[in-house]
């Protein structure tokens, strides 16, 4: 296990740095390899945000969770995926401004990101539910977290059956955004070096990357922690914002390198799968850590993250329904809000901070 609490504090903030940009680099990498092994595979964006993208960003959060659990310590354990929901969703609000010049929920032209918003706001609404009422044991974990993980397979299924069925479609012939991801035109000269690697190159560079992540986010989290309590914040706190933060790199990253590239679909996606996900490996961490069912520990912090996931996926959910071309400091209406939204329950958060 990484040991940096006796380093100095400047030491471990140019380790963080350091971690920072190998996990930066290898989001994007990912970003762009996943792409082109969408073109050669004939897979859907949407899909393979959901199904590869999410498991990898997720390595840091799993690593960082697990350990945590193992010591222990699942407050910060639980706290590390819930603020990592909440977070995602305002990084995504942050590319909104960097797109600049529409909306980014008015140009998603997959609707299956519709439904994947919609079951994150169920299973956040069942875990704040059981957050609030507590657990009780069942089969080595706790009733709740058995439940909370089936709806997340069940959502998985569900969005994958979707993607074949395409029960509806956006018809708006005006929006020439529309087709932007099916086209390869907006590459870059050193990203169309990939038409020349194999198929089994290709994947290994994706392995290569998702290692990159595991690793150097892993080490960003857990550093992240040590200058956090170097700091005298709260461990509730830091597992939901600091830690959050570090282990949410690989998805910011994937999520601008996608939303320069044109893959607005991949993009949230690649985001709206990796909430579900996350909720998911609340499970994991009740398997591991000693004791009482994890949900019935955490109290009212959690809930309240709980919830301000819930509710900035709720508004992004409304953007993407709505698909107004409605802008305001270069933002999306609905980004504006999640970020409004999000602040307000970080403070709310810090307010209610532990010791």
């Amino acid at each position: 296990m990484l040991n940096v609490d006796e380093n100095s504090l400047a030491v471990n903030l140019l380790i963080f740095t350091v971690t920072a940009c190998a996990v930066w680099i290898a989001g994007t990498k990912i970003a762009v390899y996943a792409d082109e092994l969408a073109e050669r595979f004939d897979l859907s964006h949407a899909l393979l945000g959901l199904l590869l993208l999410s498991g990898i960003t997720s390595l840091p959060e799993i690593a960082t969770s697990f350990t945590a659990a193992r010591g222990n310590n699942a407050p910060l354990a639980v706290n590390n995926m819930l603020g990592g929901i909440a977070m995602q969703v305002a990084v995504l609000a942050v590319a909104d401004f960097f797109f600049g010049e529409r909306a980014l929920t008015s140009v998603v032209p997959d609707p299956v990101v519709m439904l994947q918003a919609a079951f994150n706001i169920c299973l956040l609404a069942f875990l704040a539910m059981a957050i609030i009422v507590g657990d009780i044991p069942f089969l080595g974990a706790g009733a709740w977290s058995w439940g909370i993980f089936a709806a997340s397979a069940y959502s998985f299924i569900k969005i994958g059956k979707a993607e074949e069925r395409h029960p509806w479609v956006i018809n708006n012939p005006d929006d020439t955004e529309l087709g932007k991801e099916e086209s390869s035109s907006g590459k870059k000269e050193n990203e169309r070096s990939l038409e020349g690697d194999s198929s089994v190159w290709l994947i290994a560079k994706i392995v290569i990357s998702a290692l990159v992540i595991l690793f150097a986010g892993y080490t960003l989290a857990t550093v992240g922690d040590v200058i956090a309590r170097q700091s005298g914040l709260g461990e509730s706190f830091v597992g939901f914002a600091l830690m959050s933060a570090a282990t949410s790199l690989p998805e910011a990253s994937m999520v601008f390198a996608s939303v320069r590239r044109g893959l607005y679909t991949m993009a949230i996606s690649g985001i709206l799968g990796t909430n579900p996900f996350n909720v998911a490996l609340i499970f994991g961490i009740d398997i591991i850590a000693a004791g009482a069912p994890v949900l019935s520990n955490i109290g009212n912090f959690s809930a309240v993250g709980t919830l301000l996931g819930l509710a900035v996926t709720g508004l992004f959910l409304m953007g993407l329904a709505e698909r107004a071309d409605r802008t305001f400091l270069r933002m999306g209406v609905d980004s504006v809000m999640v970020l409004v939204v999000y602040t307000g329950g970080m403070v709310l958060l810090y307010s209610m901070r532990g010791g």
